[in-house]
């Protein structure tokens, strides 16, 4: 599923990952639902995206930090 949505292209967006045939990446859409939107409402604002298109770039967030070493951060 993430290999159909999910590319990195030189090109576009210095190669971050981004959804197929857009300039929207993976980290916007990160973005976007941290700050409180939701699928519905990221589909609204962005149009060209799909539900899928979404999922799969939450899908790929969560694989990149499987395995990686969680810090917990502290009050300085």
């Amino acid at each position: 599923m993430i290999k159909k949505w999910i590319t990195c292209d030189r090109e576009i967006l210095s190669g971050k990952p981004i959804i197929k045939g857009t300039r929207i990446s993976v980290a916007l859409i990160l973005q976007c639902m941290a700050s409180g939107m939701t699928v519905e409402d990221i589909l609204k604002e962005y149009p060209t995206l799909k539900k899928e298109s979404v999922l799969a770039a939450l899908a790929f967030a969560a694989q990149q930090m499987d395995g990686e070493e969680v810090r917990i951060l502290e009050k300085v």
